[in-house]
C-alpha cells in the first residue's frame, strides 16, 4: 500500500488547563501547526473519496480543525475533567473522527487513503465498532445532541462537548435538547460551527429569522459567540465555556471552507472536494506527493453486464423533478399557484426539486432541515380538496416522520412525498442513510385514509408513475434511489414502460414468464433480478419476474396466478424486518395459497462503497440465482 503522503507523526501533542485561558507562545505555534496539518490531510483523503468516486463531505472537518485541536489538548491536559469524545451530531464531518482516530495510533495512516471505499470500514458516516478509534455513531444530522445530553448525566462532574453545526442546529430534535439541558443544568458544551451554508443554500437566505445564538439562548443556554479562525480568541471562549456551570454554546462564525481557493464560502464546501482544487491547495501548500497520488488514483468500475436491461442509465430522482415540471407546466399560472405547494428539505438537488425551483419558483419554498415540520406544512396546505403538498427528502428520513404521516392522514391532506435515496444502492454513507424503512410509511388502518406507495424500476416509470398519480388524492409516497438505473426491456428488447406504457395503480407486471416460479420485486431491484432470470433461462430454469411498483396494494388478479407456482422468491433492498418480502408471504397465506416461499432483503450493516452494498447482502444477482436453484432442487 502506498504511504500516507503527510507525516502525522509531526503531530505536536500539547496540554492545555483550561483555568488558564491564555495561550503561550509555544502553545499556540504548537496549536496552528497541527491544524494546518490536519487540514491538508482532510483536504488529500477526502479528496481520495472524490477520485474514486465514491464522494464525501470535506468542508465541515477542515473547518472545525480549530476546536478539534483545543479539545485534543485540553483532553491530554486534564483528562479526569471531560469526557474525551469528539462527540459531532454533523454526521459527515466524519473524516474528523478518522484522522484522530489514526493520530491517536488507532488506525493506520494509509487505511485513511481508502475513505468510503467498499470494505475499508471508512464509512460517510461514523459508526461504533466497526472502525478502529471511533467512540460513537453520529447517525443522521442532528441526532446526537439529545445522546450527548444522556452521556452527561452518566458522567456528571464532567465536561462532555458536542460539535455542531447551524445545520444540524435546524433540526427539531436540537430545541428539544436545549430545553432538556437547561432544565437538568447539563454541563453540555456545544460547539457549533455556523458558517451560513447547507448544502442548497445559506440559511440566512433561505430562513430569515433563523439565529443560532438568538435560538440558544431563548432556551436559555449562555451562548459565546465569536470569530472561529481567531485562535486566541476561540481557546478563550471555550474555556469560559468550561468554568461556567451548565450548558453553553460556543458559537463559532466562519466562512465554508476557509482559504480554499474557489470554493471558500460556497455550497460546494460542503460535499467533498473536487480533485483538481484539492491537487491545487496542496501543491500551494508543498504537499507534491499527496497531489500526485490524486493524480494517479483511477475510479472502480462495476465491470457486470446487466441481461435484459439497456445500457441507457437515468436518474430517477432526477426524473421526478422532471416530471414535475412537466405537470405543473400543464396548469394554468392561477391554479399552479393557488393549489400546488413544494416544500424542500436542503435536498433540492438530491431529490430532484431544483427542476422545480428554476421552472416554478412561485410554488416552491427551501424550508430548512426540518423534515418533520416541512413535511406537515406540505400536508396542511394539501388539507383542503383540490390542493397537493409535495414534499422531499431522504428515504432514511421517513423514519423521523411517522407521526407527522399520521397528522396528515388523519387531516385527509392530499401529498406527495418524494423520499429519494431508497435501499441501498450507491451509499457510501452506509448504515444510517439506508432507505430501509419505507414500508412504515403505511401506517394507517385498513378503513384509513389512502395512503400508496410506489416504487417506479427506471426513469421511463418514474416520469409515467408522477403523471398519474399527482392530481390523486391522498397520501403517495414515490421512491426513487440515489444510483442511476437502466431501462428495463421486454422480450423484444424494447424499453418496457416507454411508448405508450401507461401506469395503473396497484397492478403488479408481469416483466418474464416462467414456470419453474416467480421472482418479486422494484425498484432498482427489478433489473437485477432481470439479469438473474435470463441467466437462469439459459441453465434451463424457467423463472418468472414480477414488478411491483405499488408496494402496499394487492393485485388479486396476479397473486392467484403466481400462488398457484412452485415458488414465490420476493427480493429487495428494503429492510428484511419490515420489507415487502415481510407482509407478501401473509398475503398469500390468507388468500389460501402455499407455494415454496423465500424471501431476500438488506440484513446486515453496510460494506460502505456504491454498487457493493448490494452483493454484501446477497440480493445481488449471484445472490437470487443462487436461493432460486435452492428452492427449484
Amino acid at each position: 500500500m502506498t504511504s500516507f503522503p503527510i507525516d502525522l507523526s509531526t503531530y505536536k501533542p500539547v496540554s492545555l488547563d483550561p483555568s488558564n485561558s491564555t495561550l503561550t507562545d509555544e502553545q499556540r505555534s504548537a496549536l496552528q501547526y497541527n491544524i494546518q496539518l490536519c487540514r491538508d490531510a482532510i483536504i488529500f483523503f477526502t479528496a481520495t473519496g472524490a477520485a474514486h468516486g465514491v464522494g464525501g463531505h470535506t468542508g465541515g472537518p477542515y473547518d472545525t480543525v480549530p476546536e478539534v485541536m483545543i479539545l485534543d489538548a485540553l483532553f491530554r491536559g486534564s483528562p479526569d475533567q471531560f469526557v474525551p469524545t469528539f462527540f459531532d451530531e454533523a454526521g459527515h464531518r466524519v473524516a474528523t473522527q478518522y484522522l484522530m482516530a489514526a493520530i491517536a495510533g488507532d488506525l493506520p495512516a494509509e487505511q485513511l487513503m481508502s475513505y468510503r471505499l467498499a470494505h475499508s470500514k471508512l464509512p460517510g458516516h461514523p459508526e461504533l465498532g466497526l472502525t478502529p478509534g471511533v467512540k460513537f455513531s453520529s447517525g443522521r444530522l442532528g441526532h446526537m445532541w439529545p445522546f450527548v445530553n444522556g452521556v452527561a448525566l452518566a458522567n456528571p462532574g464532567k465536561v462532555t462537548f458536542c460539535l455542531g453545526s447551524d445545520g444540524s442546529q435546524q433540526e427539531g430534535n436540537d430545541a428539544e435538547a436545549a430545553r432538556l439541558a437547561v432544565a437538568q443544568h447539563l454541563n453540555v458544551k456545544l460547539l457549533i460551527d455556523d458558517n451560513d451554508v447547507t448544502i442548497a443554500g445559506h440559511p440566512s437566505s433561505y430562513l430569515g429569522g433563523f439565529s443560532v445564538r438568538q435560538t440558544l439562548e431563548g432556551h436559555g443556554l449562555k451562548v459565546l459567540e465569536g470569530d472561529g479562525e481567531d485562535l486566541d480568541g476561540l481557546y478563550a471562549r471555550i474555556c469560559e465555556a468550561i468554568n461556567t456551570p451548565g450548558p453553553v454554546a460556543v458559537v463559532n462564525k466562519r466562512s465554508m471552507a476557509v482559504g480554499i481557493e474557489g470554493i471558500e464560502g460556497s455550497t460546494h464546501g460542503h460535499d467533498v472536494i473536487p480533485v483538481d482544487a484539492a491537487i491545487k491547495y496542496l501543491e500551494s501548500k508543498g504537499r507534491t506527493e499527496a497531489a500526485n497520488i490524486l493524480k494517479d488514483i483511477e475510479k472502480p468500475k462495476n465491470t457486470y453486464q446487466f441481461l435484459g436491461s439497456s445500457d441507457k442509465v437515468g436518474s430517477n430522482r432526477n426524473v421526478f423533478g422532471e416530471a414535475m415540471v412537466e405537470v405543473l407546466g400543464a396548469m394554468n399560472e392561477a391554479d399552479r399557484k393557488n393549489n400546488v405547494l413544494v416544500v424542500d428539505n436542503d435536498l433540492e438537488g438530491s431529490c430532484g426539486l431544483t427542476q422545480i425551483r428554476k421552472a416554478y419558483p412561485e410554488v416552491f419554498v427551501s424550508g430548512g432541515i426540518q423534515e418533520r415540520g416541512n413535511l406537515s406544512a406540505a400536508a396542511g396546505f394539501g388539507m383542503v380538496k383540490g390542493k397537493q403538498g409535495v414534499y422531499g427528502t431522504f428515504s432514511a428520513f421517513l423514519e423521523m416522520a411517522i407521526s407527522e404521516i399520521t397528522m396528515a392522514r388523519l387531516n385527509y391532506s392530499n401529498l406527495l412525498c418524494h423520499y429519494s435515496h431508497s435501499g441501498i444502492d450507491d451509499m457510501a454513507d452506509n448504515t444510517c442513510h439506508f432507505g430501509l424503512n419505507n414500508m412504515f410509511a403505511d401506517n394507517g388502518l385498513d378503513d384509513g385514509y389512502e395512503t400508496r406507495l410506489y416504487f417506479p424500476a427506471d426513469a421511463n416509470q418514474m416520469r409515467a408513475v408522477v403523471k398519474k398519480v399527482f392530481g390523486d388524492p391522498g397520501l403517495r409516497f414515490i421512491f426513487s434511489t440515489r444510483s442511476k438505473v437502466p431501462m428495463i426491456l421486454d422480450t423484444a428488447g424494447e424499453d418496457m414502460f416507454g411508448g405508450s406504457y401507461t401506469f395503473t395503480p396497484g397492478k403488479d407486471e408481469l416483466v418474464r414468464e416462467g414456470s419453474a416460479g416467480y421472482i418479486v420485486t422494484f425498484g432498482d431491484s427489478l433489473y437485477r433480478a432481470l439479469d438473474a432470470v435470463e441467466r437462469l433461462k439459459q441453465e434451463g430454469i424457467e423463472v418468472g419476474l414480477i414488478n411491483k411498483p405499488t408496494l402496499n396494494l394487492v393485485d388479486e388478479e396476479m397473486m392467484a396466478k403466481i400462488g398457484k407456482a412452485p415458488f414465490v422468491l420476493v427480493t429487495e433492498a428494503f429492510n428484511r424486518r419490515t420489507g415487502l418480502g415481510s407482509r407478501f408471504g401473509s398475503w398469500l397465506l390468507e388468500r389460501g395459497y402455499t407455494p415454496k416461499f423465500a424471501h431476500l432483503g438488506t440484513h446486515e450493516e453496510g460494506c460502505g462503497g456504491l454498487w457493493e452494498q448490494y452483493p454484501h447482502q446477497g440480493i445481488d444477482p449471484e445472490g437470487i440465482m443462487k436461493t432460486v436453484k435452492e428452492l427449484v432442487k
